[in-house]
């Protein structure tokens, strides 16, 4: 009977402290759920955030011209981001290639808007590649207006599915 007790009482304290927890907060990481990492400046652009609060969502690609995946799937990526209004999505698109010459010549050839394309030029040094662990390879990530990954490897094709249900 004692045990009984024991474990009602140690249940209800758990459930009364799980129940008092306002609203958790998501850790930073690179999966779904979690908040972005920060991303402090890449490139030209300075003082970065996904919290926009603009109730746009932001589709952070990494890519390089080695990669002929990674630079496949950024060329549809970019294509279908230009379907929609710019102020639902937004494409940040990050080359890691250390040769900005070929950055720049990359995104000629593929005829990409500059403007949504960055280079880091420090490639698998970089704090990016280590911050959003792409040593597993090259992806994507879905953001929404707080900062929170709600998915990752996004195709083309999900990407749409998840934009027009929003």
């Amino acid at each position: 009977m004692k045990v009984r007790t024991y474990v009602l009482a140690v249940t209800t304290a758990i459930v009364t402290m799980s129940a008092a927890t306002k609203d958790p907060r998501p850790v930073e990481g690179v999966n779904p759920g979690d908040l972005v990492p920060e991303i402090e400046s890449f490139g030209e652009l300075k003082e970065f955030s996904f919290q926009n609060h603009s109730q746009r969502y932001t589709l952070l690609n990494f890519w390089a011209a080695y990669d002929a995946e990674s630079r496949m799937r950024n060329i549809r990526l970019a294509n279908e981001v230009n379907k929609f209004d710019p102020e639902k999505i937004a494409l940040v698109s990050v080359s890691l290639d250390e040769s900005k010459t070929i950055f720049q010549e990359t995104i000629r050839i593929d005829q990409l808007n500059e403007i949504t394309q960055f280079h880091d030029e420090l490639g698998k040094e970089s704090v990016l590649y280590k911050k959003f662990k792409l040593g597993r390879g090259l992806r994507n990530f879905l953001v929404n207006e707080k900062g929170v990954i709600i998915a990752t490897n996004v195709t083309p094709e999900k990407l749409t599915e998840v934009l027009q249900a929003i």
